[in-house]
C-alpha cells in the first residue's frame, strides 16, 4: 500500500513539474493570449520588404507590446507584404491614422512591428487596414549602399575593399 501512495505522489510531482515548465515556456516566449482570438482583432498593413518578420513577432507601441504579427502573405496585384496584425482588445483607442514599421530589438536581434499612434478621433477596429507603413531595413542593402558610395569616391580604396569584403561574407553569392 505504501508503494501505490509513494507512485501517486510521484506522479503529482512529475505532472506539476511538467506544467511549471510549460508555463515557464509561455511566459519566456511572451504569449500572454493563449488559445484563441475572443480578446483580440485583426488589422493589416502592406509592407515593400518584411525582412525577417514572422507570424508570432510582437506588435508594440512605445515599447509595450499590444499584439503579435498573426499572419503573412504577398498581395498577388501589388507583390507587397500583407502583415495580419492581432491586437488586444484592452488596446482599443489605437488610432486609425496610426504608422506601422517593422523594427529590430537590437543591432541583429528579433524583428517586430512599431505603432506610432496617430492624431485621428477614429480607432482601429477589426478588418481596419494601416496604411501609413516603413519596411524592415536590411543590413545587407545598408552594406552594399555604403560600399556603392564609397567606392565612387575613391578617395580610400583600401576601406573601400574592405566594405566590399565585408559585404561579401554577410550577403555571400550564391555561385561561391
Amino acid at each position: 500500500m505504501q508503494s501505490r501512495s509513494l507512485e501517486i505522489l510521484v506522479g503529482f510531482f512529475v505532472v506539476l513539474g511538467v506544467a511549471a515548465v510549460l508555463l515557464l515556456t509561455l511566459r519566456v516566449a511572451s504569449l500572454k493570449d493563449v488559445g484563441g482570438k475572443d480578446g483580440s482583432f485583426l488589422v493589416t498593413a502592406n509592407f515593400e520588404n518584411i525582412g525577417k518578420l514572422a507570424p508570432g513577432n510582437a506588435v508594440k507601441i512605445a515599447g509595450v507590446t499590444v499584439g503579435r504579427v498573426s499572419k503573412i502573405a504577398v498581395d498577388p496585384t501589388t507583390f507587397q507584404a500583407i502583415a495580419t496584425l492581432e491586437i488586444s482588445k484592452s488596446y482599443p483607442n489605437i488610432p486609425k491614422d496610426s504608422a506601422a514599421k517593422i523594427l529590430t530589438a537590437g543591432l541583429l536581434g528579433e524583428q517586430y512591428i512599431g505603432l506610432d499612434p496617430g492624431g485621428d478621433e477614429e480607432s482601429l477596429k477589426d478588418g481596419s487596414r494601416i496604411s501609413l507603413t516603413q519596411s524592415a531595413l536590411v543590413l545587407e542593402n545598408l552594406i552594399g549602399q555604403f560600399v556603392a558610395s564609397m567606392s565612387d569616391k575613391k578617395e580610400d580604396p583600401r576601406l573601400a575593399e574592405a566594405l566590399e569584403k565585408l559585404a561579401a561574407a554577410v550577403n555571400p553569392s550564391p555561385g561561391k
